[in-house]
């Protein structure tokens, strides 16, 4: 969504130095051990290796911005994957 280029821990390129991400989502229930999450930013199938409770005071500090994409974001609604994050 832009024309500079970015290094990759500035995007969410697919060609990442390891398959880990970091999101977050939802908790919805727990049933019999097994955690069942909305809102999870990846592919079906993805393993979550960890989850943490989300915890306002120290999450989300009230300096954050999101860089380069400030610009852009508005691109974002007319944006499509290309084929490289599902196949």
């Amino acid at each position: 969504m832009d024309k500079e280029y970015h290094g990759v821990f500035a995007t969410r390129s697919p060609a990442r130095p390891n398959p880990v991400g970091i999101s977050t989502m939802r908790l919805k229930m727990i049933e019999e051990g097994v955690l069942y999450l909305e809102d999870v930013g990846g592919l079906d199938g993805t393993p979550v290796l960890d989850v943490k409770p989300h915890v306002v005071e120290f999450d989300q500090p009230d300096d954050t911005s999101i860089g380069w994409l400030e610009e852009n974001v508005h691109k974002i609604e007319e944006s499509r994957d290309d084929g490289r994050f599902a196949r």
